[in-house]
């Protein structure tokens, strides 16, 4: 394998323009490579590249179309992490209220082992997750003035105040193993089946994470899959060999969870800021369609229609 060797602002520049891609000022793109680093930017040129000759940009490529969708993917990263964290406080919120109804508020209550599912095919996973938990009370509590408060004062922390320094992808785990009527409870305040949100909240800790390292988003497939919804119906996916193209391990995917996660206000406004973003891309690209993008992301031509989806209309389908 070839060693890859340091390049100069001047050479990356070189190695651009051998593929095709037009620099209208030099000055300027060497200040956006010296910022946001050549490899990351170069990430975003799939998009741009021949397809009869994948190693060079198509005919017109200029650096700023590159950039421009470099910038839209962080506008849109920007956009679903602020959306996905009203999610995750939402969850924790949730789960404290129904484990500590039910189980006490102190951790020597609330984190017994009888507490959680009696499945022996889960109890590996139970006993990794009861030891993480404990894990990041050491190490975070510490760090957090409602954990030490309560740690200092009253000699315990409450699990409302516990889930404020445990990661998504930790309560997600801890609904994996909680006890069927306790999933079911959760479940029902956002109206979604146990299995499906057993789906759900993992994608969520991934997406989360990938949002919070600003990885690529925009063209991002999961390994796992969303169960076929009534929305995939209802805005008249297209299918292929009985499977709906759009919205089942792409981007859309998401949309569609958190259409039946946030609230009817929150992702009516979420829907308004994506659309502006996806507007302002669509004034900046000149060698690629955005329908191009869309594609990309998993997203129909329609997918502005998911915002005016009435439960009425839900409810209505359901009962044919």
């Amino acid at each position: 394998m070839t060693e890859k060797q340091f390049k100069t602002l001047d050479e990356q520049i070189e190695i651009f323009k051998h593929k095709g891609m037009i620099i209208n000022d030099e000055k300027y793109v060497k200040e956006i490579l010296l910022r946001e680093n050549y490899f990351f930017l170069n990430g975003y040129r799939h998009l741009f590249m021949n397809q009869t000759s994948p190693k060079t940009f198509k005919k017109g490529t200029t650096f700023e179309e590159l950039y421009s969708l470099f910038m839209f993917d962080r506008s849109f990263r920007n956009i679903l992490f602020k959306y996905i964290l009203v999610i995750e406080n939402n969850l924790k919120s949730i789960t404290s209220y129904q484990l500590s109804k039910k189980y006490g508020y102190r951790e020597n209550d609330y984190l017994k082992p009888k507490n959680f599912t009696t499945d022996p095919d889960k109890q590996p996973r139970l006993n990794d997750l009861l030891r993480k938990m404990k894990r990041q009370i050491k190490v975070n509590g510490p760090q957090h003035s409602a954990t030490v408060h309560y740690s200092s004062n009253y000699g315990y922390i409450p699990l409302w105040i516990l889930v404020k320094v445990l990661s998504f992808g930790i309560v997600s785990e801890m609904f994996s193993v909680l006890k069927n009527e306790d999933q079911k409870e959760i479940a029902k305040i956002y109206g979604i089946e146990v299995e499906a949100l057993k789906i759900y909240l993992p994608l969520l800790a991934n997406y989360r994470n990938l949002c919070a390292h600003e990885d690529i988003l925009y063209e991002n497939k999961t390994n796992s899959t969303i169960n076929n919804t009534i929305y995939h119906q209802l805005l008249k996916i297209p299918k292929e060999e009985d499977e709906y193209i759009y919205g089942k391990n792409d981007l859309f995917a998401l949309i569609i969870i958190l259409k039946q996660m946030l609230t009817i206000e929150d992702f009516k406004n979420m829907t308004i800021e994506m659309d502006n973003v996806i507007e302002t891309l669509n004034y900046n690209l000149k060698t690629i369609s955005i329908e191009t993008v869309l594609n990309r992301m998993g997203f129909p031509l329609n997918w502005k229609d998911l915002s005016k989806i009435e439960r009425s209309k839900i409810n209505e389908e359901e009962g044919k």
